[in-house]
């Protein structure tokens, strides 16, 4: 049953959907996931390090949450330009913003801030997959200067100013014409129209971040090896 669960799980398929499609339990569907998951991790890393070193890549957050808009969570991820190849990921906790802030504080608490150490991991992870010197492109997020120049010293950190998203694509693309960091921003909306707990409007909610990290292990084998 691997092989249907993972072509269910990366098509926008709910757990319990994809359960009732096969004719098998819902916990067998949630074993199934994580099984491919833990493996899949490595997969991807391996498959990626077979490719020729990237030599411009983008990087950015994408943001969903876990359980309520008050427990949210931070998707770092590097793709390669052009080819948009996802060369890796991090799912990391962060705290609620805005609004929602003083709400998931009276609710939930003081929430940790794990994108440091995740975006951290994710460049160490990277070092292996892209060439010293590369162009990196991001948004001018102030917080991605020091870790890149932490983690790759001889490569280019090249910015861009954040645009607001058109209604199209999952509200990942941007309005107003030539985007920089397209690459990164159409597989944003392609991971977001095929794994159903990140669409825009949803009730399937990620309760645990390992159970979305598994599931964004096999979207990104799916995306690398068989969509571009």
């Amino acid at each position: 049953m691997n092989p249907e669960v993972f072509k269910q799980l990366v098509s926008g398929t709910s757990q319990r959907r994809t359960a009732r499609l096969l004719r098998i339990n819902r916990k067998t569907v949630v074993r199934k996931l994580l099984f491919m998951g833990l493996h899949g991790k490595r997969y991807l890393h391996e498959t990626n390090k077979q490719n020729p070193r990237a030599k411009v890549i983008e990087f950015d957050d994408l943001e969903t949450f876990e359980h309520s808009k008050c427990k949210p969570l931070s998707v770092s991820i590097a793709v390669e330009y052009k080819t948009r190849r996802i060369l890796g990921f991090r799912v990391a906790r962060m705290p609620a913003k805005g609004r929602l802030a003083e709400i998931s504080r009276k609710k939930y608490g003081p929430r940790k801030d794990e994108r440091r150490e995740a975006r951290e991991s994710l460049f160490h992870e990277l070092k292996d997959l892209i060439e010293e010197g590369a162009l990196i492109k991001s948004d001018m997020n102030p917080s991605y200067g020091p870790d890149i120049v932490k983690h790759f010293p001889h490569s280019t950190h090249q910015v861009f100013k954040g645009r607001k998203g058109t209604g199209s694509g999952q509200g990942e693309l941007k309005k107003g014409g030539f985007d920089p960091i397209f690459s990164l921003n159409h597989s944003f909306a392609m991971m977001r129209a095929n794994v159903n707990r990140l669409f825009r409007r949803t009730w399937n909610t990620t309760k645990l971040p390992e159970n979305l990290s598994a599931h964004l292990v096999l979207y990104a084998l799916y995306h690398n090896l068989n969509l571009i």
